[in-house]
């Protein structure tokens, strides 16, 4: 292979990513000319099409898509190994870049992020929400926080919060105007909070376990609001708008006040945490190693 072909594939792999020169030379600190101009030198070198481009769009090939499949991951281990270089030394340093959801983020990582950079003040923490399973190494990223449920079977997990609990909550103005549903099928007489997922842009069915039998299964609920933003909908039920399920880590303080009172807690369904995921167990960076038991201490913390 051509060693200087190296430069223009991962600037191909960038322009794909993003679909836009602007974009990718913005982030790369080149000229969009220069990235236009690279891309077909690449084209003409491989004698094939990577890009259809007109004035308004841009998609990929289908040699294209074969390529960038191809390179994404390779090109996500060449970084994470040089990025991995500086942590040969004692103190863990360097970039440490987390993939994350929302929800973790706010209740795990962004709370505790002062005392971990008062203890590793070496590191520096670039932190990528994103509600979307990642793949870790072609985002480039040195982990991520997922549930545990969602997480492939090859990944390395480890847990960084205690098992998780869906509550159906409602303010106290709202279940003295309107009852204490009783059962999940009394949930059809009560506006219920929807939440669409972003991704799929389908309506999330609540999760319940039968008492009797530890059955789990699933209910569509009706309300006069969706949202896709978990945050949005918390605050919606505090206001009084309906019932929401949620996970109760993200409604502990607004429990623990009685802004929202947990109905049903005999219905409740429980399932595996967060956890940290890196995509192997050999050569973990001592800044991912020290991330991971920092929120396993943190972990231990919230289960008592």
């Amino acid at each position: 292979m051509n060693p200087s072909l190296l430069p223009s594939l991962a600037w191909f792999a960038r322009i794909a990513h993003h679909l836009s020169f602007t974009r990718a030379a913005e982030e790369m600190g080149v000229s969009r000319a220069a990235l236009s101009q690279n891309l077909k030198i690449l084209e003409r070198e491989l004698g094939v099409k990577l890009l259809y481009r007109t004035t308004r769009d841009m998609s990929l090939t289908e040699a294209g898509q074969q390529l960038l499949d191809t390179l994404l991951p390779t090109l996500g281990e060449i970084e994470h190994a040089v990025r991995s270089l500086g942590d040969a030394a004692d103190v863990p340093s360097g970039l440490l870049r987390l993939n994350t959801s929302r929800l973790a983020a706010k209740a795990l990582i962004e709370p505790c992020l002062p005392e971990f950079q008062a203890r590793f003040p070496r590191i520096r923490f670039e932190l990528i929400v994103d509600d979307s399973m990642s793949n870790i190494i072609a985002d480039g990223c040195d982990a991520g926080i997922r549930l545990g449920r969602s997480l492939a079977d090859h990944v390395v997990a480890v847990a960084v919060s205690p098992a998780l609990s869906l509550a159906v909550v409602g303010s106290p103005d709202y279940l003295a105007l309107h009852g204490v549903p009783d059962t999940p099928a009394d949930l059809a007489r009560h506006n219920c909070i929807n939440y669409r997922y972003p991704g799929s842009g389908a309506l999330r069915e609540w999760d319940f376990d039968d008492p009797g039998t530890d059955r789990h299964f699933t209910l569509a609920v009706n309300g006069n609001l969706t949202t896709n933003d978990n945050e949005g909908m918390i605050q919606a039920a505090v206001q009084g708008l309906g019932l929401v399920q949620g996970v109760d880590l993200a409604m502990r303080e607004h429990l623990a006040e009685g802004r929202l009172v947990q109905v049903l807690p005999a219905w409740t369904h429980r399932h595996a945490g967060f956890y940290l995921y890196t995509p192997s167990r050999e050569h973990i960076p001592s800044k991912v190693r020290v991330l991971r038991d920092f929120l396993v201490e943190k972990r231990e913390t919230m289960s008592h």
